[in-house]
């Protein structure tokens, strides 16, 4: 038989925030790749487009509406994406918010409250839900696993007027290697990805922008914004058995911005 890697049959991901932007992307390849995807999101229309979506590739694709800053629905949403899925193998915890608050001075509590509830919170009950899924399969004899956490160019490059966001990044760095190291017996590798300036919605006002456009992306080596699309190869291969032994990573997906 020929070595195929990136074949994911038989495999379950599930991707928070999965219902459009860079959540869609990695669900998309994955689905192509022979993955059934559990989206977790909070707009049902969204929800119901994707599914749509991701179902024309012939998996199973199915979506909740899971605010993961509330620990309570994150657990009972886990509980039945397991139940309806049958198994979960990756986690792509991607759901994420912005929000402008000013410089630092004056920035408002309740914007540092409300990112890092989303943020960090959220990536922190969806992966202890996963991790637990995982290993109580492990202890009956079905080890394995993947747990990314998606992060950003601004854990490790300097966020001015967003050091709210930056610091929820930052944070799920940390995280990741933490869990890599604690789960390793258990087969389950976590790692983090790190995009750049990526046109979502997230991104949409500066997309519109001369100044932004000639400041910064011009000074992107691969000369383009990233898309979407660009997170379907590292999600692949974070869910394939082609990196069971690798953990505790940082992939930045960036056209080679922060070296530049």
């Amino acid at each position: 038989m020929s070595y195929q890697p990136f074949d994911l049959s038989g495999k379950t991901a599930l991707v928070t925030g999965g219902n459009r932007g860079i959540g869609l992307g990695m669900a998309s390849a994955m689905a192509q790749a022979g993955a059934d995807i559990a989206i977790w999101g909070t707009n049902e229309a969204n929800n119901e487009k994707a599914v749509n979506a991701l179902s024309a590739h012939g998996v199973k694709a199915q979506a909740w509406n899971v605010n993961v800053a509330d620990e309570d629905a994150v657990d009972a949403a886990l509980i039945d994406t397991v139940k309806e899925m049958g198994r979960i193998d990756s986690v792509f915890a991607n759901a994420g918010i912005g929000k402008l608050a000013g410089t630092f001075a004056e920035m408002d509590t309740q914007a540092y409250r409300d990112v890092l509830a989303v943020n960090l919170d959220g990536v922190f009950f969806t992966l202890r839900a996963a991790a637990k899924h995982m290993v109580e399969r492990a202890k009956n004899g079905d080890p394995g696993g993947s747990l990314v956490g998606v992060a950003s160019l601004a854990a490790i490059e300097g966020a001015a007027r967003n050091q709210h966001y930056a610091a929820t990044k930052g944070a799920v760095i940390s995280m990741m290697k933490s869990i890599a190291v604690e789960h390793a017996r258990y087969g389950v590798r976590a790692n983090s990805i790190l995009p750049g300036w990526i046109a979502t919605d997230m991104t949409a006002g500066a997309q519109g922008s001369d100044v932004f456009e000639e400041k910064v992306i011009s000074r992107v080596p691969a000369r383009r914004w990233g898309e979407p699309e660009d997170f379907g190869g590292i999600a692949v291969y974070l869910t394939s058995n082609a990196s069971a032994y690798h953990s505790g990573d940082l992939f930045v997906i960036d056209g080679a911005y922060s070296i530049f």
